[in-house]
């Protein structure tokens, strides 16, 4: 039987605020399945980018299971969840988050060091992944001289360097115009298709989303799948 890549059992997240709890995530339940490209929506406070901290192991809940690849990490150490991340998470944050001091391909070198695996097979990977994304020619320029659509195509390359099998993204495009915005988004959705990967997008940007396989909206603490007719025209048109 094939193993979920990422699934989230009964998740609780409660945050201080002064004396009193709020809670975030109240036994919220979720599954990214290999193939797929998921946008998870709601307004600002909702959750969601709490949701995809704790799903990236860069947050732990109150409550609940985060099985990554079958394993509850739940309860690991901070220097076990970097190792999850390291090998079985590539996260896209949405400032790109790239080390300004240092060149293009030193991102991805960078990755691929920490993991211990940087090598003459992973430096043509790197090779690879940034000629993917259209930047082979910026290889050797440092990341202050990208703009942002190039920063973020980076990140995409940063975030699968180490060949995740979950690719987490959060609002990828909130600073982008809308061709640059399709680009990005464009290119997570080749990389879920052809390397068949599972893919979780937070976004605000609802002209993206005929690239999702799924859509979920967060509410109250909890997820709802949206099935609106809009919805499923996009992605018939999409797929035929």
């Amino acid at each position: 039987m094939t193993k979920i890549p990422l699934e989230l059992k009964n998740i609780r997240k409660v945050f201080q605020d002064g004396e009193q709890e709020v809670e975030i995530l109240h036994d919220l339940n979720f599954q990214a399945i290999k193939g797929e490209l998921i946008a998870i929506l709601g307004p600002s406070g909702s959750g969601k980018s709490t949701l995809l901290s704790i799903a990236g192991a860069l947050l732990s809940p109150d409550g609940g299971e985060m099985i990554v690849n079958g394993e509850n990490i739940a309860n690991y150490n901070d220097k076990q969840k970097a190792d999850v991340r390291l090998h079985s998470i590539g996260y896209i944050f949405q400032a790109s988050n790239l080390v300004p001091y240092l060149k293009v391909k030193d991102q991805l070198k960078l990755v691929a060091d920490l993991a211990g695996s940087w090598n003459k097979e992973t430096q043509q990977r790197a090779d690879e992944l940034l000629k993917s994304v259209g930047l082979a020619h910026r290889a050797n320029h440092y990341v202050q001289h990208l703009s942002g659509g190039e920063k973020q195509r980076v990140a995409i390359a940063r975030s699968l360097m180490n060949n995740p099998d979950i690719i987490l993204a959060d609002e990828p495009t909130a600073s982008l115009d809308s061709e640059r915005s399709s680009e990005i988004v464009a290119l997570i959705a080749k990389e879920v298709k052809e390397k068949n990967k599972a893919a979780v997008m937070v976004t605000h940007d609802e002209s993206i989303l005929s690239y999702c396989d799924k859509i979920y909206e967060m509410k109250n603490g909890q997820l709802t799948l949206r099935t609106t007719l809009k919805t499923t025209l996009k992605t018939t048109l999409r797929t035929t």
